[in-house]
């Protein structure tokens, strides 16, 4: 049987959803759906099994209080996490973390006014997977626009479980059995140290992750690459480890691997952040129209090389849940 006429018939055997695929490798616009009411086990097993084929889902149309948010991520994925390890969420809504095109702006232009001495970090254009400072990163991130442009805040996806395919063999031999380290930096906390609900400063959080992860569900090794946050890798000098974090990232980011999501008012998007990475608003600097969306995040478990490495956290603490 045909690889085609395999997705054909996975595709007809979803029974709450329609699903059209965006591209042939990842991305898919899912219809027939109203996620702002409550989802029968039927329309959550197409979803989740819509996500393991496409990685990212895109759902149009939907009218979403927070509470209809928050209501969506949990009985379809699991329990929420804070909005983020060192960021506040919403005053009334702590799972939930807004960000507007300005804060975005911002942290182009902190490179201008770092202190004397301390470099601005490698630019990769935004790239990158979500809160992998932590041993535990979230499973999955889910995204709604609040506030939409009626052109530009475009957001990319890429499948790095492709980009981990597209290597020769002796590269991927090399990397699945190292390790890197991520830590947050005086960039990430936006050159103000947040405090805890207590009064405690937030500190730096370390996280030494396997260069390749197992995918918790289907067993697929991907790429873990978050060139942002990875200081280096383990037992390599320091002008190899950052040859093999350019090669990588040459990789992941390879145009045939990707989806472009252009928003629309009442977008919502869902994806795979153990399988995906995503870059967005990637045009951000050229608009001045308002952009709110608003994210959650699923928990996830300690991730798992194929070496058999566990994740550890170094310095600061895991990502908790909200959900007892």
């Amino acid at each position: 049987m045909s690889e085609a006429l395999l997705i054909e018939l996975r595709e007809a055997a979803y029974r709450r959803i329609s699903v059209d695929a965006v591209t042939p490798v990842i991305g898919a616009e899912i219809g027939d759906i109203d996620l702002s009411r409550p989802l029968d086990p039927e329309a959550v097993n197409d979803i989740r099994e819509a996500i393991r084929r496409h990685r990212v889902l895109f759902f149009r149309d939907q009218r979403l209080s927070n509470e209809a948010l928050k209501a969506f991520g949990r009985s379809t994925f699991g329990p929420l996490t804070p909005a983020h390890p060192i960021a506040a969420g919403l005053a009334d809504d702590p799972e939930i973390w807004e960000r507007t095109v300005d804060e975005y702006r911002l942290r182009r232009t902190r490179n201008d006014t770092l202190p004397p001495g301390r470099t601005p970090p490698r630019d990769f254009k935004g790239w990158h997977i979500d809160i992998t400072f932590v041993a535990n990163p979230n499973a999955y991130s889910i995204l709604y626009g609040a506030s939409i442009p009626s052109v530009g805040g475009d957001t990319l996806f890429t499948n790095l479980v492709e980009a981990y395919r597209g290597l020769s063999a002796p590269i991927q031999t090399l990397v699945d059995g190292l390790q890197a380290v991520h830590q947050t930096s005086d960039y990430d906390f936006g050159g103000e140290r947040k405090l805890t609900a207590d009064g405690r400063e937030k500190g730096c959080f370390v996280a030494l992750h396997p260069l390749v992860r197992v995918h918790p569900e289907t067993g697929e090794k991907s790429l873990f690459l978050n060139p942002g946050t990875i200081t280096h890798i383990v037992g390599l000098k320091e002008p190899e480890s950052r040859a093999l974090i350019d090669l990588l990232y040459g990789e992941v980011t390879r145009p045939e691997y990707q989806v472009r999501l252009r928003w629309r008012p009442d977008t919502l998007v869902v994806w795979d952040n153990q399988a995906v990475a995503h870059a967005g608003p990637i045009d951000y600097a050229h608009f001045d129209l308002p952009r709110v969306v608003r994210r959650i995040t699923v928990a996830g478990d300690l991730t798992r090389g194929p070496d058999g490495f566990v994740s550890q956290q170094l310095e600061g603490e895991l990502f908790e849940t909200l959900d007892g």
